[in-house]
């Protein structure tokens, strides 16, 4: 019986265990993530609000990418494993945007509309 009793306390030790280990490493992934977004998006500022806007959104977008690739890794939940998908696709995609504008020198891309969560994606129409 103490055998069993002492067995079953080994199990849920390692169970918790494995628990804790894996939200340490979750928490230790946004907290990089986070990290390097903040830093990356602190540039300073060019006289340029257009330049500067790009500037700053790329390693926010880009954050939001690695936040949502520690939620695949970690996460469990069906529902946010497919928005994390879907805000890696779209954040992408908004990135080179963003980025060929700056390359063009501020050229303006194709007219954009809000989507429905208010944020205007490339290419989306109304």
């Amino acid at each position: 019986m103490r055998l069993g009793i002492a067995l079953l306390g080994i199990a849920a030790l390692s169970v918790s265990t494995a628990t804790l280990a894996q939200t340490d490493g979750f928490a230790s992934a946004m907290d990089a993530a986070m990290a390097r977004m903040h830093g990356a998006m602190m540039t300073g500022y060019s006289g340029n609000p257009d330049h500067d806007f790009a500037k700053m959104m790329i390693p926010h977008h880009q954050g939001a990418i690695d936040m949502a690739e520690v939620e695949l890794r970690y996460g469990k939940d069906e529902r946010l494993r497919r928005l994390a998908q879907g805000i890696i696709v779209e954040q992408r995609q908004e990135i080179a945007v963003m980025q060929g504008i700056l390359s063009d020198d501020g050229a303006l891309p194709p007219h954009t509309e809000p989507t429905a969560t208010g944020h205007p994606h490339h290419g989306d129409r109304l």
